[in-house]
């Protein structure tokens, strides 16, 4: 379980002092799929850098499974895909995707061959010998999902992955993604700035306000699972898709 308590976030000093979070509090429970929800500039990709350990809170705690531990060591702890695929040009998907596992100290061919295992499972069977300007967006985010799934942590934190994607695909994806988690399991904290993808996906929503981030409102989403692509077209869903909108429209205003 991941609890956030209270957590504060500035950067700079004096007059180039910004206060990006102040007093976040949340909690995602083991097995849920929670999103976070916000305007941008709000702190959304911020506070999951802090949750991952990438950066340090200024006030309040992170705490997982019931313990606080420091920043150096909650990386270890979370999966974690940022928003742009980070695959090196010079790999093939293949060496890409199990780059994570040799640096954890795999082997170079058992890592290779555990990654194969699954790449026609994430809809990248044939590909694994192709370089990354080889595939189209859509596929190069299921690579880096793939990676970051292969690391065998339980929690992963997903920082807008398909924001970069046309409509088209983005919806492919976010069907791909809710039919993959469905299978896989285990917890995830999901940045958007997209509510039906909020819907799609989560189990709760939790809504920020305008920086400095705070959580203004936790919304849950009682879709039954398994979800297609047609879930955020809902009467439940459009109903919760409206308080999200009110929630943003209105915090963008102050």
């Amino acid at each position: 379980m991941l609890s956030v308590e209270a957590v504060d976030k500035t950067y700079g000093s004096g007059a180039e002092q910004v206060e990006t979070l102040r007093g976040v509090s949340l909690t995602v429970r083991d097995g849920e799929f929670a999103a976070l929800v916000g305007p941008s500039g709000c702190g959304k990709t911020t506070l999951l850098n802090l949750i991952a350990g990438l950066d340090e809170v200024d006030a309040g705690r992170i705490i997982v499974d019931g313990e606080a531990p420091p920043a150096a060591e909650r990386l270890s702890r979370f999966g974690y895909m940022p928003q742009q695929d980070m695959l090196f040009p010079w790999r093939t998907v293949l060496e890409n995707v199990a780059l994570g596992l040799e640096i954890q100290g795999e082997r170079k061919s058992d890592a290779q061959a555990r990654a194969a295992e699954l790449f026609p499972q994430f809809g990248l069977g044939g590909f694994e010998h192709r370089r990354p300007h080889e595939l189209s967006g859509g596929m190069r985010q299921r690579a880096s999902f793939l990676r970051t799934y292969l690391l065998g942590r339980p929690f992963l934190l997903l920082d807008e992955p398909f924001g970069a994607l046309d409509a088209i695909t983005r919806g492919h994806l976010q069907a791909w993604l809710a039919e993959t988690w469905n299978r896989i399991g285990g917890s995830a904290l999901l940045v958007t700035h997209d509510p039906h993808e909020a819907v799609a996906l989560s189990d709760r929503v939790f809504v920020m306000s305008a920086r400095p981030g705070r959580i203004t409102r936790v919304l849950d989403v009682d879709l039954p699972r398994p979800r297609t692509a047609r879930a955020a077209e809902t009467e439940a869903a459009h109903q919760l898709i409206d308080a999200l909108r009110h929630e943003t429209e209105s915090i963008e205003v102050l």
